[in-house]
């Protein structure tokens, strides 16, 4: 899976600048596109995972070519548990399929707060900061907006949003569905929060 650091090539990061830039110079919003590996490691899964891969493999080879050997399948278990764990790490389609669609989507929920948070959207000056958060390895987008926003967009319209993003990942337009996403917000705003006169860039323009 390509890193979050190395997802977009250097044009794309500046087609995606561009766009944030563009929109806020219509609107006091601040926008930040964040891109990361995933927004949790999912170890229950991983464990879980690893131990029924592992038992399969042990019950099948102690059945087919040691006569069923409980001794056997418990060297063959523990010997394969750790491979059978790395290979589901180093597999994300594998791992994915492990898990569930609403645990998957209460960790980028919570991933999302957090980035708020820790790269300070919630210090603009009138609270109009707003993250777009890219989560590779779920393939999940969220979007989250600060107090001054959140009451004048209703959650489905940023949804939408998201989807739209979303779909584009999964086409490989990755970038070009981001930069109409980011557009978008630009016109969700512009009205209710045009730019004042001593606006500035407050927020990065794009957080790999």
């Amino acid at each position: 899976m390509t890193k979050a650091s190395e997802f977009f090539s250097a044009e794309e990061r500046e087609r995606i600048e561009a766009a944030v830039r563009a929109v806020e110079l219509r609107t006091s919003g601040e926008i930040v596109p964040l891109v990361v590996d995933a927004a949790y490691t999912y170890p229950r899964a991983e464990i879980q995972g690893g131990g029924l891969l592992a038992l399969a493999i042990a019950a099948n080879l102690s059945w087919w070519q040691f006569d069923g050997s409980l001794w056997i399948f418990l060297a063959i278990f523990l010997l394969g548990y750790w491979p059978c764990r790395l290979l589901l790490r180093s597999c994300p389609p594998l791992l994915r399929l492990l898990l569930h669609p609403a645990e998957v989507d209460a960790e980028v929920g919570e991933r999302a707060k957090t980035a708020f948070l820790d790269h300070g959207l919630h210090r603009t000056v009138d609270g109009t900061g707003i993250l777009i958060l890219i989560c590779l390895f779920e393939r999940r987008v969220q979007i989250l907006a600060d107090r001054g926003i959140h009451g004048t967009v209703t959650p489905d319209t940023w949804q939408k949003v998201a989807d739209m993003v979303t779909v584009g990942i999964r086409e490989g337009r990755t970038t070009e569905a981001l930069c109409a996403a980011i557009a978008h917000c630009g016109d969700l705003l512009a009205e209710k929060f045009p730019p004042r006169a001593d606006d500035r860039d407050e927020l990065p323009n794009l957080i790999t």
